[in-house]
């Protein structure tokens, strides 16, 4: 009888262990869980054709997020608006030149996270990477083929990789199946779309890249883009 009773005595009491177990658990995960959606994002290139759906993604997320304001961005109009209009979304707006170490330093205190959408132009200025490692920030033919993906998209994954434990100092690559095509597969969805067969012509790898002679370095980055996605 006494034997029965301490069996059902140790049962119990690992019953109550085990249940406190599994609630401190869930308690560090709900911990862990909240300090990640609370995850609070510093955007550099905001302004920029990928950047501005990034700040989209990132409140439309939760996420607190601090946009770069660079000074000489007060000369262009269409820009401060954009920039006015992420504050009214609940955007904060840092003001830094991204050639400033200090200042860019005191920028990422700020956040968790930095994410750099600047165009070539302004990166080769940028001094970003070395204020990141300064807060301890750690460093994303005609057959050939390209990932084609709708820019919004682009933005919405970006955000969700950081509230993803399981990215964490991982590269994600968006590759949808349906969308890795040719630069002939397509011209001919175009075709199929548009119910009319396209005047094609062809330039060599060599004439290709001659074409960016003359060219300023913004341009001559557009070309290289085009030159790595086609060919």
């Amino acid at each position: 009888m006494n034997m029965h009773k301490n069996d059902q005595t140790s049962r119990q009491r690992l019953s109550l262990i085990i249940r406190k177990s599994l609630n401190i658990v869930g308690l560090c995960w709900s911990i862990l869980r909240r300090q990640w959606e609370r995850a609070r994002f510093f955007v550099v290139g905001g302004t920029g054709y990928v950047g501005r759906r990034i700040v989209k993604a990132s409140l439309e997320q939760g996420h607190e997020t601090y946009v770069l304001q660079r000074p000489e961005i007060g000369l262009d109009i269409e820009m401060m608006q954009m920039l006015l209009s992420f504050k009214k979304q609940g955007a904060h707006l840092v003001e830094a030149s991204v050639s400033d170490h200090q200042n860019l330093v005191e920028a990422v205190k700020l956040v968790d996270v930095v994410i750099c959408t600047m165009s070539g132009v302004h990166f080769l200025l940028s001094q970003l990477v070395g204020a990141a490692q300064t807060c301890g920030g750690h460093q994303g033919c005609r057959e050939h083929q390209a990932v084609y993906m709708d820019e919004d998209d682009v933005a919405t994954y970006t955000v969700k990789t950081i509230d993803d434990p399981r990215t964490l100092n991982k590269m994600v690559y968006l590759r949808p199946p349906e969308n890795i095509l040719t630069q002939r597969q397509l011209i001919e969805k175009w075709e199929k779309l548009i119910g009319k067969q396209l005047e094609k012509s062809s330039m060599n790898e060599q004439d290709f890249l001659a074409s960016m002679e003359g060219l300023d370095y913004e341009a001559q980055v557009g070309v290289g883009h085009f030159y790595h996605i086609l060919l």
